[in-house]
């Protein structure tokens, strides 16, 4: 079974079932070009699907690339072919999209899972870093019942009671916003503030269950 995460290093090996939960510093590199991501966005209605070439061994996409769920074992890396876009260290996997402008939103359905991470990330995020940990990504967590923001490996607590069925995601690129969305009530829960400097592209982090996207969605009216 996956390991809990410990609030004080809240990012964890995918993969390892057993050891210990000490977070390590990971080495950096930064992807120079990057080709398998496939459109720059420019509308508001984006629509993305997961991809495989970035996703870490332990995840497996289904139904059409639009839904990951998370395997115990997962697969062998050794027998992975060698991919300088995928994660390696940790169970992410990035959307095929990139957004360099506009205001975004899509919706994730959660299944069976205790911790989870939904958010962005630039497209050139170091593949030895999970979401979150670094100031080129900006997630919200799911972990021992509770919500955080999360940026840089600094957390916030966020105010939401629960683990909601389905939530929503809003980018705004220009203003510096990302924010969860209460989809049944139709309100931000929470927003952070982020300095984007380049394409960004959806970023999602398992340890268990499955997550389902919605893209290609309108921006729900009175979100602000």
């Amino acid at each position: 079974m996956a390991l809990p995460l410990s609030m004080a290093g809240c990012c964890r090996l995918a993969g390892r079932i057993a050891g210990s939960l000490l977070f390590r510093q990971p080495r950096r590199m930064v992807l120079s070009s990057t080709k398998c991501f496939v459109s720059t966005t420019t509308i508001n209605n984006l629509q993305f699907k997961l991809d495989e070439r970035t996703a870490h061994s332990s995840l497996d996409l289904y139904k059409r690339d639009t839904g990951v769920i998370y395997r115990i074992l997962g697969l062998d890396p050794s027998r992975l072919q060698y991919n300088p876009e995928r994660f390696r260290d940790w169970a992410v996997v990035f959307g095929d999209s990139h957004i360099t402008s506009g205001r975004h939103y899509w919706e994730v359905t959660v299944r069976k899972s205790q911790e989870f991470r939904l958010g962005v990330a630039e497209v050139a995020m170091s593949r030895h870093d999970c979401i979150g940990t670094c100031n080129t990504s900006w997630v919200f967590v799911y972990v021992q019942r509770k919500w955080l923001a999360m940026t840089t490996n600094k957390m916030v607590p966020v105010s939401l009671v629960g683990k909601p069925d389905r939530v929503g995601v809003l980018l705004d690129y220009e203003a510096g916003r990302l924010s969860l969305v209460d989809t049944q009530k139709n309100q931000i829960i929470h927003t952070v503030k982020g300095q984007f400097r380049g394409p960004l592209c959806p970023a999602f982090a398992l340890w268990d269950g499955e997550l389902l996207t919605h893209s290609g969605l309108e921006v729900p009216e009175g979100l602000n």
